[in-house]
């Protein structure tokens, strides 16, 4: 089919041409905007991480490795729709490999669809061949500074400073807990304005976590939402159920569900219509009973 009308002449197809390169261009850059992008939690380069933070991530399907420059990646709900609540989501993948497929950025539209910003973290891997990182200093140091920089920006990304939660996926979950477990105060002296802030999560969601023979509860703990599946490893399904059991008698609000039909690392998947494929509705749900999704 001609795109031009039958009476053009070479000038004005030309025009035309020309006008329809240029929309093309700009609409280009209109999309490529609406991507989100990540965002280094330390712009100089990580402690203990500053000579490799300029190599490239090894990105194999949606896992990535690699990391040496950790970062958030934000999705951001529209300011009419924003609910305050944010999320910082930790992929699972064993301490090797972060999981961003299902236990990462799909989520995070997801929730941001619904009025709550997300925001996936890449931390540094303990456990990748040849890694001198470690889980108690390097990740837990990206997690805390991850937290700490989402508070910090509350105004700039309309949120609610005392509203800022903490989900975790298996290796992704330890990192969750351990949050909560071991917050640190903010440094007011600092001359970072992020490490002035708590790194205290005022939520968190446990999905299917490893390590909980290591958790600890103790009262005034951020409440916690825990989901996992029957046929998951033992040290999960009866550690899990053990953990709940903790919450309840240091009387620290907590949700737990089972989903019978599930394994481990079932995560989230659009139009995944099982029980267990529809878990996050069950964590708004929680949200909304802890009055967190409501408009301010």
């Amino acid at each position: 089919m001609n795109r031009f009308p039958e009476s053009s002449t070479p000038q004005l197809r030309t025009a035309i041409a020309a006008t329809i390169a240029v929309c093309v261009v700009f609409t280009s850059f209109a999309f490529a905007d609406e991507a989100p992008q990540r965002i280094p939690l330390w712009k100089d380069g990580a402690p203990g991480s500053k000579d490799r933070m300029h190599e490239p991530e090894v990105v194999t399907g949606t896992n990535v490795s690699n990391v040496h420059h950790p970062s958030i990646t934000p999705y951001l709900p529209s300011k009419e729709a924003s609910t305050g609540t944010a999320i910082l989501i930790a992929p699972g993948g064993g301490h090797s490999k972060l999981c961003l497929g299902h236990e990462g950025d799909s989520l995070a539209k997801w929730f941001a669809e619904r009025g709550v910003a997300a925001f996936v973290m890449r931390y540094r891997l303990c456990r990748e061949p040849n890694s001198d990182y470690t889980l108690e200093g390097h990740a837990m140091d990206d997690t805390r500074r991850a937290i700490r920089m989402i508070r910090s920006n509350s105004t700039e990304w309309n949120l609610d400073p005392n509203r800022i939660g903490i989900l975790g996926f298996s290796a992704g979950g330890e990192l969750a807990a351990y949050s909560a477990m071991h917050p640190q105060s903010g440094n007011p002296n600092s001359f970072d304005p992020i490490e002035r802030v708590s790194s205290r999560p005022d939520f968190q969601g446990l999905i299917y976590p490893g390590k909980s023979d290591t958790f600890t509860v103790s009262e005034g703990m951020p409440p916690a939402f825990i989901a996992f599946g029957f046929h998951d490893r033992e040290d999960i399904a009866f550690g899990m159920a053990k953990v709940y059991l903790k919450y309840k008698e240091a009387n620290v609000p907590c949700e737990m569900h089972v989903y019978s039909e599930a394994g481990h690392g079932f995560g989230f998947r659009e139009n995944n219509n099982t029980a267990a494929g529809r878990w996050p509705e069950r964590m708004l749900e929680w949200l909304t009973d802890r009055d967190l999704l409501t408009q301010k």
